[in-house]
C-alpha cells in the first residue's frame, strides 16, 4: 500500500511527490499524459514575484514569491537563471512615483540577497531604449528570474523517484473508492488498455484544470472551492532585440505584457488573460489574442510586430482559484481542500497557485496531511538541489567550460545547451563518447540518438513532442520530415510500459 496517491503530473503533483517521498513516504504518482503536458509547460517561463500583483495588495503572495526566486535559482542554476525586466514609462498609465513605490517594496520584501537591485533607466543612452520608439526616453530596470519550466517538473519526479516514489505516465485514473479507511484507486494504462488497482493511504488530486472533473467524475465528491479557468496565449517571433534584457510592457487596458529573449534566436510575447470554458487540454491561441499581443508590444517597439511574424505559439489553461475577480485579477494563490470525513481516507484538491512558489505549496500541502502521515519526516525541500544542479548559481560558466575540455568534439553551442537543459547530468548523456559518431544518428537541428535514448530511459519521455517540446524546446529548429522521423525512431526503440519502468537510483 502506498501512503500517498497524486493525481496529475504537473508543478504541484510533482512538487508534492518529491516533498512526500524525502520525508520518506512510500508515494504514486500518474499522470494522464506526459509530465507537464498541459498547464505546467505553457507558463511564460518566469520565477518571479508578480510586480503587478502589488496593486491588489496581495503582499503575502508577493513576498512569498520573491523570496522563492532565490531559493529555486540556487536548486537548480541550470534551469533557473536572473533576467533583468526593463520597464519604459510613458504618460497616461501608471505614475514614475508609484512605480518607484513598487520597485522599492519588490527589492525589499523577498529578502533579496544575490538578486540586483531596480534602477532607473535613461532610454535615451541605454541599449535597452534602441528597439524602442524614441518617445520613450525614461523607465526602470529590476530583477527576476527565468525558468525552464516543463523541465522544472521533470526534474521533481526524478528526484521523487530517485528517492523512492512510483511515477507512472500514460496512466489514467478511472476511478477511486474509499475501503476501510484507505483509498482503492483504479488506473488504467493508455497505451495497453490494461487495468490495475492500486492502495493508498492519502489521495491528492493536483489535476490542474480537471481538478473538479477528478472530484466529480472519478470520485463523485463535490468540492467547495471552485476553479476559474483562465486561458493564457503567447507568441514567438524571430529575435526583436540584440541584448539579453526582457521588457514588461504597461497597456492602456491595465494589463502588462511581456518580450523577452527566448532560446537565442527568438522573442517570446505573451500573455493574454481570457476566461475559458471546455476541454483545457485542446485551447489554442486564437487570431484575436494573436492581434492583442502584436497590437500591445508594437506600441513600444520601434519597429512594429505583426501576426504573419508569429513563428510559433501555445495556450495553457490555469487552473485559478475562483475569487469572484475579473480575468486579470483572480488571485494565483494556491488553496488546498481538505476532505476527510471522520474514520474515512482524506482526499486533498489543490486550486490555483503560481509557479514561482509550487515549493512552498507542496509544503503546505504536506503540513495539511501531517495528522495522516504518522511518521513523516520534516520539511527538507528549500536548500535540496534538483537533479543536475549540483553547482553554486555562479559555477555555469565553469561547468560548461569543464564539459567543453571533456567532450571536446561537440560544437560550443550544443554543449551550453546540453547544460541549460541537464546540468551536471550532462555527462550521464556523453559518458564513453569521443566523437559525434559515438552519439548515434543525427535527428535534427543538434539531437542525436543518445540524448534521446537518455529521455526516454531517465525522464519518461515517449512522443516526439516529449523530447521537442517538454524536455527542450528543438521543436523551433526541427522540420516537420524531421519531426516525422524522430517520431518513428522512437516508436522503432520503444517505450517501456509504466510498470516496467524502472526506479532512478
Amino acid at each position: 500500500m502506498f501512503d500517498i496517491a497524486i493525481i496529475g503530473g504537473g508543478v504541484n503533483g510533482c512538487g508534492i511527490a518529491r516533498d512526500a517521498a524525502g520525508r520518506g513516504m512510500a508515494v504514486l504518482l500518474v499522470e494522464k499524459g506526459d509530465l507537464a503536458s498541459g498547464t505546467s509547460s505553457a507558463s511564460t517561463k518566469l520565477i518571479h514575484g508578480g510586480l503587478r500583483y502589488l496593486e491588489h495588495y496581495e503582499l503575502r503572495l508577493v513576498a512569498e514569491a520573491l523570496a522563492e526566486r532565490e531559493v529555486l535559482w540556487q536548486m537548480a542554476p541550470h534551469i533557473v537563471w536572473p533576467l533583468r525586466f526593463v520597464l519604459p514609462h510613458h504618460r497616461g498609465l501608471r505614475p514614475a512615483w508609484m512605480i518607484r513605490l513598487g520597485l522599492a517594496l519588490y527589492d525589499r520584501i523577498g529578502g533579496r540577497r544575490l538578486l540586483a537591485p531596480s534602477r532607473g533607466l535613461d532610454l535615451g543612452r541605454d541599449p535597452a531604449g534602441a528597439p524602442l520608439k524614441r518617445d520613450f526616453i525614461r523607465g526602470f530596470e529590476y530583477s527576476d528570474c527565468w525558468v525552464q519550466d516543463a523541465r522544472l517538473v521533470v526534474l521533481n519526479a526524478v528526484d521523487a523517484a530517485r528517492r523512492g516514489a512510483v511515477v507512472r505516465v500514460g496512466t489514467e485514473m478511472v476511478g477511486a473508492r474509499r475501503e476501510g479507511g484507505s483509498w482503492t484507486v483504479s488506473l488504467r494504462s493508455l497505451a495497453t488498455g490494461e487495468e490495475r488497482a492500486e492502495s493508498a493511504r492519502i489521495l491528492v488530486n493536483a489535476a490542474g484544470p480537471w481538478v473538479e472533473d477528478v472530484l466529480a467524475a472519478r470520485l463523485g465528491s463535490n468540492a467547495r472551492a471552485r476553479v476559474r479557468l483562465v486561458k493564457g496565449s503567447h507568441i514567438v517571433v524571430a529575435r526583436l532585440f540584440a541584448h539579453d534584457r526582457a521588457y514588461i510592457f504597461q497597456n492602456s487596458d491595465g494589463r502588462i505584457v511581456f518580450a523577452i529573449p527566448y532560446e537565442d534566436d527568438f522573442t517570446l510575447i505573451g500573455t493574454t488573460d481570457v476566461e475559458y470554458a471546455g476541454d483545457a487540454s485542446v485551447a489554442k491561441i486564437d487570431a484575436a489574442e494573436v492581434a492583442y499581443l502584436c497590437d500591445a508590444v508594437s506600441t513600444y517597439f520601434a519597429k512594429p510586430v505583426t501576426p504573419d511574424q508569429v513563428v510559433w505559439s501555445y495556450s495553457g489553461v490555469r487552473p485559478l482559484y475562483d475569487d469572484g475577480e475579473a480575468a486579470q485579477s483572480v488571485t494565483r494563490d494556491f488553496v488546498l481542500e481538505l476532505d476527510a470525513p471522520t474514520g474515512a481516507a482524506p482526499v486533498l484538491s489543490v486550486f490555483g497557485g503560481k509557479i514561482t512558489t509550487y515549493r512552498r505549496l507542496a509544503e503546505a500541502a504536506m503540513g495539511k496531511l501531517e495528522p495522516w502521515l504518522g511518521g513523516a519526516g520534516p520539511a527538507w525541500t528549500k536548500g535540496a538541489v534538483l537533479p543536475g544542479g549540483d553547482f553554486t548559481v555562479t559555477g555555469f560558466e565553469t561547468l560548461v567550460g569543464a564539459l567543453s575540455r571533456e567532450f571536446g568534439f561537440l560544437p560550443q553551442l550544443t554543449i551550453r545547451r546540453l547544460a541549460r537543459a541537464y546540468g551536471t547530468r550532462t555527462r550521464e548523456i556523453l559518458l564513453g563518447s569521443k566523437s559525434l559518431e559515438d552519439l548515434g544518428r543525427h535527428l535534427g537541428a543538434d539531437l542525436y540518438e543518445r540524448e534521446v535514448a537518455w529521455l526516454m530511459d531517465e525522464e519518461w519521455a515517449r512522443t516526439a513532442d516529449d523530447v521537442l517540446w517538454r524536455r527542450g524546446k528543438l521543436g523551433l529548429r526541427f522540420s516537420a520530415a524531421e519531426c516525422t522521423a524522430l517520431a518513428q525512431w522512437m516508436a522503432d526503440r520503444g517505450v517501456m510500459a509504466p510498470d516496467e519502468q524502472r526506479r532512478h537510483v
